[in-house]
């Protein structure tokens, strides 16, 4: 009789999550510090004497009226460029699904599970602080839920080389998912009155979207017109209309055809992700994080619950919530770590969760309206949390890492050069 291994949590990767380890780290590095520079460049701006001019900015409107679409550069930061992360983001869970840790159910409930408890007990906590407050604001319960790839990674990969590849991976997987289900709240909670003939239309052109390219079409010239339409229906419809971003990517085969070398998905990630991390996201943030952080304004966030909450849910809730919902999955299913691996070093990459900003600023917007008092509040909060964050992680790798003699995995850094280059 055959004695079945038991299993082991943050075991090394698969050929295909390998591929999408160093993919993703490859550009969303470079990401991390662009959009660092658009959240400094923006907060150094609206706290300078030339701020008045930093929101006149941002109030521009452009755009055709015709079309619904006249809007403020602020605005088409947010629904439009945003919507290119998004695509990324469901070109990236698709590649996830098909050939990465999402593929087996073995591998996939750990990170789904995580990006659950890491989705619950921020939003939990958020409402615990805002019930017992008597101005306390609800309504913001997503805001700390999400945590920002770009950020993540870039914390990552500078103090937490030393990690073995598969916890890596599953922090970034884990942060795909967390989108998934920022998107599917901001869908059905933070959208408009819905109207469902312009929802159809959009969903018509993804469907044509989805045929081209199962058919091989891979030109710009004619999928971007598609993708626009559904971009735009989409915003006609009340939905938010980055929405239509993930279904486009999501739609995109993750398999090559016969002869090809690299699926559409993957070939399409290598040619938008450069975009969304060198492009949308910076600039998404240097029109997004332009807050005031004066001692009266850090005063009066202090003084608003719902900037608490947002605090408290992204430094202590997405920790708490990823580790604990990791623990469960290990005791309900006997599984046990990795050997040299430690729950020090789960918490670490954990605590890198609370890094919250591209998703929770957007969030922050539609829940109290973009400029208003409360989303200024809310936004200062998510940019000290997430800077809070983002030192705690650091310095949780940092010492992990030196604890850790040799390094796990350490033949594994050749494999992921590798595949950079052949990419």
């Amino acid at each position: 009789m055959v004695r079945r291994r038991a299993a082991r949590l943050f075991e090394r990767l698969s050929a295909g999550s390998e591929l999408n380890l160093a993919d993703t780290l490859r550009t969303e590095k470079a990401g991390g510090a662009l959009l660092l520079l658009g959240a400094l460049t923006a907060l150094v701006w609206a706290n300078s004497p030339g701020r008045d001019a930093y929101q006149s900015l941002r109030s521009v409107t452009v755009g055709p009226a015709a079309l619904h679409l006249q809007l403020t550069l602020g605005a088409w930061a947010s629904d439009g460029l945003l919507a290119i992360f998004f695509f990324v983001v469901g070109l990236e869970l698709k590649r996830e699904i098909v050939g990465g840790e999402l593929r087996r159910p073995a591998t996939a409930v750990v990170p789904i599970v995580a990006a659950v408890g890491g989705m619950v007990a921020p939003a939990l906590l958020y409402l615990a602080v805002n019930a017992a407050a008597p101005a306390g604001a609800p309504r913001g319960w997503a805001i700390p839920t999400a945590t920002d790839i770009a950020f993540a990674v870039a914390v990552l990969s500078l103090v937490g080389r030393r990690l073995p590849n598969a916890l890596r991976a599953f922090l970034l997987t884990l942060a795909v998912v967390d989108d998934l289900l920022a998107i599917i709240v901001i869908a059905f909670v933070y959208s408009a009155s819905i109207r469902l003939a312009w929802v159809g239309a959009a969903l018509v052109a993804v469907a044509l979207f989805a045929v081209l390219t199962r058919r091989g079409v891979a030109s710009f010239w004619v999928l971007a017109p598609l993708g626009l339409a559904g971009w735009a229906f989409m915003h006609a419809s009340g939905v938010h209309a980055t929405i239509a971003g993930v279904l486009l990517g999501l739609s995109v085969p993750a398999v090559a055809r016969s002869g090809a070398g690299a699926s559409l998905a993957e070939r399409f990630e290598h040619r938008w992700r450069p975009v969304s991390a060198g492009v949308a996201v910076p600039v998404f943030a240097l029109f997004a994080a332009g807050v005031a952080m004066s001692p009266s304004a850090i005063t009066d966030a202090i003084g608003d619950p719902a900037a608490r909450g947002v605090a408290v849910g992204l430094v202590l809730g997405k920790p708490l919530g990823i580790v604990v919902a990791t623990v469960l999955v290990a005791r309900f299913t006997r599984a046990s770590l990795s050997p040299g691996l430690s729950w020090w070093d789960v918490l670490a990459v954990a605590a890198l969760g609370g890094i919250g900003f591209t998703v929770s600023l957007l969030i922050g917007d539609l829940a109290f309206g973009a400029g208003s008092a409360r989303d200024e509040h809310v936004k200062a909060a998510i940019l000290l949390a997430s800077g809070l964050a983002a030192l705690v992680g650091a310095g949780l790798l940092s010492w992990r890492g030196r604890r850790r003699i040799p390094p796990l995995e350490a033949d594994q850094e050749p494999k992921l050069a590798a595949n950079d280059e052949a990419s």
